[in-house]
């Protein structure tokens, strides 16, 4: 194995090798540039590139290619099949509507002389003519719909609610399709043992087809405030309403008490003027003795307000 490799370094070291490769490397760039030199006709698909099309329509068939044979050296070839080639097409000059579509026709000698220099022959085009077909853009204003699945840590809570960032979307496009669209929803997203606010980028929920639309966002930022979070407990009193004329009615206990978790910066601004409790006569029968009471009002900041006893019996006196 030794010997096999102390052959081969002094091999390179030999100059007539030496020679020898170079000549051949030279011999083969030689070859390439020959073939390069020489002219081929081919077909090739270029990408139009729409300009200038007007603002109050939309272009449905955005996929059309134009199939060009041309008559060009390799070196063109070369340049064409390494990026995909593109013929700019102008709607304020280059097309025209009928019937309901814009059409394309230009010839062969107006595409030599705008888009391609002296080296290159055009020998054909297809499709002739390009139909464009197109619609009325409608541009819409939708909200975004939350997806979102949320925990926290024990302790942890949001302060207000979970927002989308921006809250609604402006979708344009053919009013045909945009007239479907209400509301845009997010993708499906969980977050567990949640214990500082949140900022997330969460996808759109798009139709399945938006060649034809186009969206001012494609994702929005989900947010929340959260806080620590503990338990406050306030004695309300009951009021019972609808009380029929001429009818007196005792009852006990006249104060509930209703807890709530609320933020510990929101605690000490909670009071028991932020509650109402009721309770509705008109919600008995004859035969029942006690009264459901409602909480009917609390504040924003709190969350899970509920009331302890859920029975406040009575009598009635005439």
């Amino acid at each position: 194995m030794k010997k096999l490799k102390a052959d081969i370094i002094a091999s390179f070291k030999n100059k007539r090798i030496n020679v020898f490769i170079l000549f051949l490397l030279f011999a083969f760039v030689i070859l390439i540039f020959t073939k390069l030199s020489k002219e081929y006709t081919n077909t090739i698909a270029f990408e139009i590139e729409k300009l200038n099309v007007p603002q109050e329509n939309i272009i449905f068939n955005d996929s059309v290619n134009l199939n060009i044979t041309l008559k060009t050296h390799g070196f063109k070839w070369l340049k064409y099949y390494v990026s995909k080639p593109k013929i700019k097409i102008d709607f304020n000059k280059d097309v025209f509507k009928k019937e309901g579509v814009f059409v394309w026709n230009k010839s062969k000698s107006f595409l030599n002389n705008t888009q391609f220099d002296k080296q290159v022959e055009l020998l054909s085009i297809a499709p002739d003519p390009i139909i464009f077909r197109y619609g009325i853009n409608m541009v819409k204003k939708v909200p975004v719909i939350l997806n979102a699945d949320v925990s926290f840590d024990p302790g942890f809570n949001m302060s207000g609610n979970l927002i989308s960032e921006p809250d609604s979307v402006i979708v344009v496009g053919p009013d045909i399709l945009v007239s479907k669209i209400t509301a845009l929803e997010t993708e499906a997203v969980t977050l567990k043992e949640i214990r500082a606010n949140v900022s997330e980028i969460v996808k759109l929920k798009l139709p399945k087809s938006t060649s034809d639309l186009k969206f001012s966002t494609e994702q929005i930022v989900l947010k929340g405030q959260v806080e620590k979070f503990t338990e406050g407990t306030l004695k309300i009193p009951i009021s019972v309403i609808n009380i029929p004329k001429n009818t007196k009615l005792k009852y006990f206990p006249k104060v509930v008490s209703v807890s709530y978790y609320v933020s510990l910066s929101n605690f000490n601004t909670i009071t028991p003027n932020d509650f109402k409790v009721v309770c509705d006569f008109n919600k008995t029968n004859e035969s029942q003795s006690f009264l459901i009471p409602e909480l009917v009002k609390y504040p924003e900041t709190v969350k899970n307000a509920r009331i302890e006893q859920q029975r406040i019996e009575f009598i009635i006196t005439k």
